[in-house]
């Protein structure tokens, strides 16, 4: 399933349940060696909440076996924090928690953003918010509390990055060039050779908020599109509607590549 990062009330446990069962897996999988202590999901819930996050989307991969100890994927916000956009484009900050019970993930946190004039959510990807894991054995709440204060404090280095964006006018020759690349990203820069494509389609804006020639525009606009298969294209002799991104691991890796891609177009003054 995509992410679903419009919502903005938060969600109670039994809806929590209805989307990854396995938030709630009471012990780890069999085959966990010894040094391996689970910690449910259910407990970071619960220890956000006390930090002022709440929860408003859940995500679990397909298990082919060993159901409920799965991949899983929570999304928190806090409603007390968000960037305020002197041009109306406000911007709430997230974070993703990733996890599972068959002991071969550590907690993961990753930050992103949500903005409000798309109702689009991005996946930051960047220096200051790498590494932020926490191993089963090691956690508490003291530690909880330490990774999501640094990804707090962080949150003016995000304020930065956006501001570059905007801040970096393209040429419609980068843009292009940024809507090629961005493509190979979706698609992998082999098939992307053999996709024929109108690249304008791509950075056309979709609303009247999305017009501008700088970065942050451009790149909103190509990643909703490249995200929810917003456009068409050409395989071969057949025309075909591209899909959306529907697998929570493949919408954050687009995201993270996507914004580290624009990264490269920042004008550096």
């Amino acid at each position: 399933m995509p992410l679903d990062l419009t919502n903005s009330q938060f969600l109670g446990k039994v809806e929590i349940k209805e989307r990854a069962s396995s938030v709630f897996t009471a012990q780890g999988a069999p085959e966990t060696s010894q040094k391996y202590s689970h910690i449910s999901t259910d407990r970071i819930i619960e220890d956000m909440e006390a930090l002022g996050w709440g929860v408003i989307d859940a995500k679990q991969v397909r298990a082919r076996k060993g159901e409920g100890y799965q991949k899983h994927l929570v999304v928190f916000r806090n409603n007390d924090l968000f960037i305020e956009g002197a041009d109306g484009d406000d911007v709430f900050p997230q974070i993703l928690l990733t996890n599972s019970h068959d002991g071969k993930n550590a907690f993961t946190f990753t930050a992103g953003l949500f903005r409000m004039i798309c109702e689009n959510g991005l996946v930051i990807s960047t220096q200051e918010f790498e590494n932020m894991k926490i191993r089963h054995y090691g956690y508490d709440f003291a530690k909880l509390q330490e990774v999501i204060t640094s990804m707090v404090e962080a949150l003016p280095l995000t304020v930065e990055s956006m501001n570059k964006f905007k801040q970096t006018q393209l040429s419609e020759e980068k843009a292009l060039d940024f809507a090629k690349k961005a493509l190979e990203v979706r698609f992998g820069e082999e098939q992307a050779q053999n996709i024929t494509i109108n690249l304008r389609d791509l950075i056309e804006p979709t609303r009247p908020e999305d017009s501008g020639n700088d970065l942050w525009s451009i790149f909103n606009v190509v990643q909703e599109k490249l995200v929810h298969g917003m456009f068409n294209y050409q395989a071969g002799t057949k025309m075909r509607k591209a899909r959306k991104i529907k697998n929570f691991r493949q919408d954050i890796e687009l995201n993270a590549k996507l914004y580290e891609l624009a990264n490269e177009y920042v004008v550096v003054n």
